[in-house]
């Protein structure tokens, strides 16, 4: 087995070289034996879902097989999206779940994504949470369980996490004209069951679930995936646009004018809405980009904390403080009545109810959220046998005026600009992203850093 493919939150790997039916049998096992010791219980009911990539079917048979044969109690939920997997085992308070899925990667990926439940909290297997134990115990193989035979349930999860989300938000829904574009993946799913239900007209762009990508890759941070989108809600003079990713778990909107809203605002709207009906509550806010929403928070009487980069941490995060809501800028989007894992059709239905509610277009929604200017992400490889955090020492001495922050990576706050350089948690590289009150300061500030990290020996990715 090829270790590589256990990474920081997930596991994932080509198919069938690093991943097939005959290891995923021995990973599950891994993580079987992992829920067991960490639940403290033998007799574990577990979510099982899976995306539509090709190799999908044939690794949910195998894992399922596994999961019998260990008397694992299985909830088969079929296709679905990984918020549905998230939605089912906190919900329906079932132990774990396990996700087949290699979210936006190309075709010929897949891979596990799984999490347990304590409580109403859910733990996402990550690197701080268990992923080097499940590799070890997939490396060594030796495992010794009870013989006795699973159960099978089947059961369609969606219409509850639609309703589950309609309850929460209650949103008002005028007659809307939306454009969607799920990539031909998951998302395409829930989108449908939430429009059965509005009465709004909706424009379907690459709906149908095809594992190869036909349209475009599943990746809507890409933002040149965004442009068929964009000229569609133009032609279309729809209210709105969206596009979600590979499994479904990361979401992006376009207003009317066709223009990308950054996911940061969507963290801002969101939390306004949160803080209007419940004051004092604690919103995480995205270290990469913090101003726009800590303002909203801080306006609201919230208590805004800065979190760390990565959807399962921040998952950790918002339960560990009992936090209500936080928003990624990558388009990840969690919430406390999910265990602190996202729902997307919480949000779509947030963006809905405030254009309806504020009778504006959202366009002009997010102008008032709006307060600082944001450069999006610039990537670097560092010179070969460079250590990261000596590498952002180097920077750091050029901004000791500054406010510094080494909470993930290097952060520098000033009154009216801020950056942040981390190594990413996924990839050989280091990531800047900085935001300012205009965008000359913000077009100066940028390439200044830039500057500065390529005369350190780094080059663009």
């Amino acid at each position: 087995m090829n270790p590589s493919i256990f990474k920081a939150y997930d596991i994932r790997g080509l198919y069938p070289q690093d991943l097939n039916e005959k290891n995923i049998s021995t990973i599950i096992k891994a993580i079987c034996q992992f829920f067991s010791e960490k639940l403290n219980k033998t007799d574990l009911t577990i979510v099982l879902g899976r995306d539509m990539r090709l190799s999908s079917p044939l690794l949910n048979e195998a894992a399922k097989k596994t999961l019998l044969d260990l008397g694992v109690t299985v909830v088969d939920i079929g296709l679905s999206s990984t918020p549905t997997v998230y939605f089912a085992v906190h919900y329906f308070q079932y132990d774990a779940g396990i996700q087949i899925s290699a979210s936006h990667n190309p075709k010929d990926w897949n891979g596990i994504k799984f999490l347990y439940r304590q409580g109403n909290k859910l733990i996402k297997v990550s690197k701080n949470t268990g992923m080097e134990e499940i590799k070890n115990l997939s490396l060594k193989n030796q495992f010794s369980f009870p013989k006795k035979t699973g159960k099978l349930i089947e059961k369609n999860i969606l219409k509850d996490e639609v309703d589950y989300a309609f309850q929460l938000v209650k949103p008002q829904i005028k007659k809307f004209k939306v454009v969607a574009d799920p990539a031909n993946a998951m998302g395409a799913l829930y989108i449908g069951e939430i429009f059965k239900r509005t009465g709004c007209e909706l424009i379907k762009m690459n709906f149908n679930l095809d594992g190869t990508f036909p349209a475009h890759e599943a990746n809507p941070i890409k933002f040149e995936t965004l442009k068929p989108l964009r000229e569609k809600v133009i032609f279309e003079k729809a209210d709105f646009g969206m596009a979600t990713d590979g499994d479904g778990d990361r979401i992006f909107f376009i207003d009317e004018k066709g223009q990308i809203v950054p996911a940061t605002l969507i963290s801002a709207l969101i939390a306004r809405e949160i803080l209007k009906k419940s004051k004092n509550e604690k919103i995480l806010v995205d270290i990469r980009y913090t101003r726009n929403t800590v303002k909203v928070v801080k306006d609201l009487g919230g208590t805004p904390i800065i979190n760390v980069v990565g959807h399962a941490l921040i998952t950790e995060h918002l339960n560990k403080v009992d936090g209500a809501f936080s928003g990624e800028s990558s388009g990840h989007f969690f919430f406390r009545e999910t265990g602190g894992a996202e729902s997307a059709v919480r949000v779509i239905y947030y963006v809905m109810d405030v254009i309806s509610k504020y009778n504006q277009p959202l366009s002009e929604i997010i102008k008032e959220l709006f307060s600082s200017y944001e450069s999006s992400e610039f990537n670097f490889v560092l010179p070969e046998g460079t250590n990261s955090k000596d590498f952002l020492i180097k920077i750091s001495q050029d901004y000791q005026d500054g406010q510094p922050n080494w909470m993930d990576g290097l952060s520098i706050d000033y009154p009216d600009w801020r950056f942040n350089i981390r190594a990413s948690n996924t990839e050989a590289l280091i990531r800047l992203n900085l935001e300012a009150d205009s965008k000359e300061l913000m077009k100066k500030k940028l390439e200044e850093l830039k500057n500065k990290i390529l005369l350190l020996g780094a080059k663009p990715d």
